[in-house]
């Protein structure tokens, strides 16, 4: 029917519990309405269907041939109806057997999911999470289409029109090996410029960032060595040779027996890391649920956090 546009849906409740008493005054108390009001909406429905539909017999109303042929398809109809517009049922994450997918960096990974991913196996065991590379500006799109259900990025970055929430805020540090023959001191700005740097470029053999663009400002350079894609890696490069190198302070939480870090001698600025989703995911039951977990997870690790 090319008019369903045209049609109150009401009146297929109507048709149904016509069809179920075929009695207008029964099909009113089963419709809590009036015998006049039920009347007025077969009116209706006949103009709609362009067909009787019921009609007066010896013993109530009888269907047509068409209003026959409706019934099986309205029941079903509804029925689906009915269960649309149920409320949500409440997410079990025992029993749900749910795949998540993620768009993530590294250093994102380390400081975000690895910490609540063993509670995640706990009180999710049926679930699964699949973790791809976080580019930003393929972040709107991946999560507009479905292919990720939740992004991490700096806040920044987040393109605009998405759901989002702040984690929390991250700094660089200097970190070198911690027998360092040059890192036995904060260093000043001279030394600092005469250590041999590695970078993370996450597009692939950048030797440049921020703080050289900080470091020209104030007439000065430094000697990057070294350009890798990830962040975890970097590590225990350092921790391995006397190169250096300004990370995340939360991705050196657990480096730090082999590592010692500096505040660097340049001004950077800090950096809010966010979670950000889709609309249409903001209300699903498992996805609030996941977002909660995250978000529990980073209080519960904010007390034993240090650097």
């Amino acid at each position: 029917m090319n008019n369903l546009h045209k049609l109150d849906l009401n009146l297929l409740l109507t048709l149904n519990a016509l069809l179920i008493e075929r009695n207008v005054t029964r099909a009113a108390a089963r419709l809590h309405l009036s015998q006049p009001s039920v009347s007025v909406q077969l009116g209706k429905l006949r103009t709609a269907f362009d067909d009787p539909l019921l009609l007066p017999g010896p013993r109530g109303m009888l269907p047509t041939a068409r209003a026959l042929a409706l019934f099986a398809p309205l029941q079903a109809v509804l029925a689906q109806l009915e269960q649309v517009l149920q409320p949500e049922s409440a997410f079990d994450p025992a029993t749900a057997e749910v795949r998540w997918n993620l768009a993530a960096a590294d250093a994102t990974e380390y400081a975000i999911l690895l910490p609540m991913l063993p509670d995640l196996r706990v009180q999710a065991p049926l679930s699964r999470m699949a973790v791809f590379e976080a580019v930003p500006a393929r972040m709107a799109h991946e999560l507009e289409s479905g292919q990720v259900d939740l992004g991490f990025l700096a806040q920044e970055e987040a393109p605009p029109g998405l759901r989002h929430r702040t984690l929390f805020t991250e700094h660089y540090v200097l970190a070198g090996r911690r027998d360092h023959p040059l890192l036995q001191a904060q260093p000043d700005l001279d030394q600092f410029c005469a250590l041999e740097f590695i970078v993370v470029s996450p597009n692939g053999g950048g030797f440049r960032s921020n703080v050289d663009t900080a470091l020209q400002q104030l007439g000065r350079t430094r000697k990057v060595v070294l350009s890798v894609p990830h962040f975890l890696i970097v590590p225990p490069l350092l921790a391995a040779s006397d190169m250096v190198a300004l990370l995340p302070s939360r991705l050196l939480k657990n480096a730090l027996g082999a590592l010692r870090t500096w505040e660097p001698p340049v001004t950077l600025p800090d950096y809010e890391m966010a979670m950000v989703w889709h609309e249409r995911m903001h209300l699903d039951a498992a996805h609030r649920w996941l977002r909660e977990r995250i978000m529990a997870s980073l209080q519960a690790g904010l007390h034993d956090f240090s650097v």
